[in-house]
């Protein structure tokens, strides 16, 4: 071990590790000395971003967390933790692993998998889905096409190899994603209500573990390199980027399930973001006690690691296990089955002080409290300030587009934007059936449906979030993506139950990007509260930018919405196709004259600036509550909302999966472009056989919710106000075969 390690720091090596100097200051008076080059590296990653959310934790306190079927409150475990019904519950979050991703697609994506999962079973759920949400770049541009071949591959690979399904997810494509990737990965996982592993730790004695993978080099102060700009030189951060093992990781998990049958563990906790430094520290600030560990003891996979480097090492696979005393030999029998290192690396202690030793040379000490958020962790409220975009793009006028002379020719463009195409080529490199639970494979609907075994019972879940319209307005653009994630969860027959979020956001100490951030958590929480769906906790993911010689360039902002519903009755499960030839196809919801931050606008006539769709949040609801007893009274045999590319894509991607045409007619009252492509809000395109049709018409004349006739489902042929726009099977190849041929060029 060198010497440095253990001598008293400098400012020069703080700052280069991110910490401030007031920061620096402050560690000096919580310790009462100078912080050695091991402590200063503890703080480093305990008070990055990633691990303190020290510039989003005083927006974040704002959101609503209580809601009837809570069963966690965010920031109290690993994850979320809802009642499903039938004694089970429901473990479920979203993080980001985006600077990884950018780096090395592959091991990026991969381990941000690997790691979504840990925190599901580590709280004693089984895994029964992924889904993930996807920003990249121009796909013309060859850097976007690396990134999309490396993360959906590290995607695939890992995934299918662990033996869970991704049963859905998102992907999007901008300009200001084409140096940094957005890569969020969504897991759920089923539970009985009670049987929650606690990621604390308490007993004055209680031998301390580590299980799984050795530690290595690979992810080294990976928390501290999310928390800082991608410029030219990260590059050089390559060994903060981790490598995966998804079949260590498959042993892992049996072997974690297995002992969360036993009574010997006080605590667990997963050790992703600053490895064994985050596991003792935030298992340990909770209970005020404190921990004794000895580095030497850690399994490793090269000789000479220094304390540094064992501590805050990022290699995956890895769980801290605290084991009530005389209960050892359980756990170690458990883990010798699994032929996973298992080997006890320390003791808990009275007073909250964390001490490591390296071959009993007292290496580094400090209280576990200051480390943690919560605790004594720095709380920032920064400037923040509106962008002068934002007025001008209130300014766009619809009188200023002209509309097209050839409305196919559009149509045909439209459905062949990356947006909008069908994303086969990346989902075709998952399974979604291993496990036999995804109900969506072959019958599509808004939200994935994940069978409940042994129950009448489903999970809905779904990730949404528009960059686009939240770059626009992030209030108005974040209310619209928790309402699109409800809305995609009522028309699969669900009930919104609660969200977990993925916060992507530019530079906090940028004031405009910080004005970003601040809209969306407030548009988070009004949405949140009005459709009574809590938020259990997830991820912020700051710095997500550019800088290239000086200039900053910060991504669209992106607040992801995972969010988890309860369908009541598999008999209510709703499906996107349309079922029969000749039924009724129905607007629900009113269209606008508006094609603001539409791809239609965007993309094809080419205008960028523009606000937010319209949006109204009451009759977001109400429209809501209309497709749920529609369904509920089976008015209706088929469901799709209005969301990108508009009326006319909605109402394709309901035609053809069972090959269907239809003909509709565009509102007289509108523009034709509004009609057919704008993307307003709080629309949904319903099925109604003609044995249903009195009844449909009936119900809704009695409602509050705006109705309209669009048309009929036909044998093949597209007809838009009696012109045929071709035969759907033309038109679905197309649609199909766009992103994979942009790939292949």
């Amino acid at each position: 071990m060198q010497k440095t390690d253990t001598q008293p720091a400098t400012l020069e090596q703080a700052k280069e590790l991110g910490l401030l100097e007031s920061e620096f200051e402050q560690i000096k008076e919580i310790l009462g000395r100078t912080p050695n080059f091991t402590e200063t590296c503890i703080y480093s990653a305990m008070w990055s971003e990633h691990c303190s959310y020290k510039n989003s934790i005083k927006y974040l306190k704002t959101l609503p967390r209580d809601g009837a079927h809570m069963l966690v409150k965010a920031g109290e475990e690993n994850a979320g933790l809802v009642d499903i019904g039938n004694g089970l519950a429901c473990a479920f979050k979203i993080e980001s692993h985006n600077h990884p991703s950018a780096l090395e697609p592959y091991q990026g994506a991969a381990t941000g998998v690997g790691g979504i999962n840990r925190d599901i079973f580590t709280m004693g759920a089984r895994p029964v889905a992924q889904l993930n949400s996807l920003r990249f770049g121009n796909i013309d541009s060859d850097r976007t096409k690396w990134l999309l071949k490396g993360v959906t591959k590290g995607i695939g690979d890992y995934g299918n190899a662990f033996g869970i399904p991704t049963v859905g997810g998102e992907v999007f494509f901008d300009e200001s994603f084409n140096t940094n990737p957005l890569v969020n990965a969504f897991s759920a996982g089923i539970m009985k209500v009670g049987g929650t592993i606690s990621a604390t730790s308490y007993g004055e004695g209680n031998p301390v573990f580590i299980v799984g993978s050795a530690t290595g080099k690979d992810g080294i102060l990976g928390a501290s390199f999310a928390s800082k700009d991608i410029t030219e030189d990260s590059v050089n951060d390559l060994p903060a980027v981790q490598v995966g093992d998804p079949f260590q990781e498959k042993l892992l998990l049996e072997a974690t399930l297995e002992l969360a049958k036993t009574d010997a563990i006080v605590g667990m906790q997963d050790m992703g973001a600053a490895g064994i430094t985050c596991s003792t520290s935030e298992m340990s600030g909770k209970e005020g006690f404190g921990m004794d560990v000895w580095l030497d003891k850690v399994p490793t996979r090269q000789d000479n690691m220094k304390p540094f480097e064992i501590l805050c090492s990022e290699s995956q696979e890895r769980m801290l296990v605290v084991v009530h005393k005389g209960k050892e030999q359980v756990v170690q029998d458990i883990f010798d089955k699994w032929d996973l290192n298992c080997v006890q690396i320390g003791v808990v202690t009275k007073g909250g002080i964390l001490n490591y030793y390296m071959y009993d040379e007292l290496v580094a000490s400090t209280p576990a409290e200051p480390l943690v958020l919560g605790g004594g962790a720095p709380v920032y409220d920064r400037e923040f300030k509106e962008p002068a975009y934002y007025q001008e793009y209130k300014k766009f006028d619809l009188n200023t587009v002209q509309e097209p002379t050839d409305y196919k020719e559009v149509a045909m463009q439209l459905i062949q934007l990356p947006n909008v195409a069908s994303k086969r080529f990346v989902y075709e490199q998952y399974d979604s059936m291993v496990g036999t639970v995804n109900m969506s494979t072959n019958n599509p609907s808004d939200a994935a449906l994940v069978n409940v075994k042994g129950t009448d019972t489903a999970l809905a879940m779904t990730v949404d979030c528009n960059s686009r319209y939240v770059h626009a307005d992030p209030v108005k653009g974040t209310e619209i993506a928790v309402s699109e994630a409800a809305r995609n969860i009522v028309c699969s027959g669900g009930i919104p139950s609660a969200i977990t979020n993925c916060l992507n956001f530019g530079n906090p100490y940028n004031p405009e990007s910080y004005w970003q951030f601040v809209g969306a958590i407030k548009g988070m929480g009004n949405a949140c509260r009005k459709f009574d769906t809590p938020v259990t906790g997830g991820n912020v993911s700051f710095y997500n930018q550019t800088s290239i010689d000086g200039v900053e360039t910060p991504v669209f902002p992106t607040p992801t919405i995972g969010m988890i519903g309860i369908v009541p009755s598999k008999d209510n499960v709703m499906s996107i196709p349309f079922k029969n030839n000749e039924d009724h196809i129905f607007l629900i919801g009113e269209s606008k004259n508006d094609i603001s931050s539409s791809e239609y606008l965007a993309n094809i006539v080419g205008v960028k600036g523009s606000p937010a769709p319209a949006f109204d949040l009451d009759e977001e609801y109400q429209l809501q509550e209309t497709i749920k007893e529609l369904i509920n009274n089976k008015l209706i045999n088929a469901a799709h909302d209005c969301a990108d590319g508009g009326l006319f894509t909605a109402v394709f991607e309901m035609a053809y999966p069972n090959a269907f045409g239809f003909e509709i007619t565009s509102d007289s009252e509108l523009r034709k472009d509004a009609f057919l492509f704008g993307e307003a809000q709080s629309r949904v395109v319903v099925g109604v056989s003609d044995d249903k049709l009195d009844a449909f018409v009936e119900f809704m004349a009695q409602s509050e919710t705006a109705f309209s006739q669009l048309g009929n489902v036909t044998k093949q042929d597209v007809v838009v106000d009696e012109e045929n726009w071709g035969n759907i099977n033309e038109i679905k190849a197309l649609y199909l075969t766009s992103i994979e041929n942009k790939m292949n060029k």
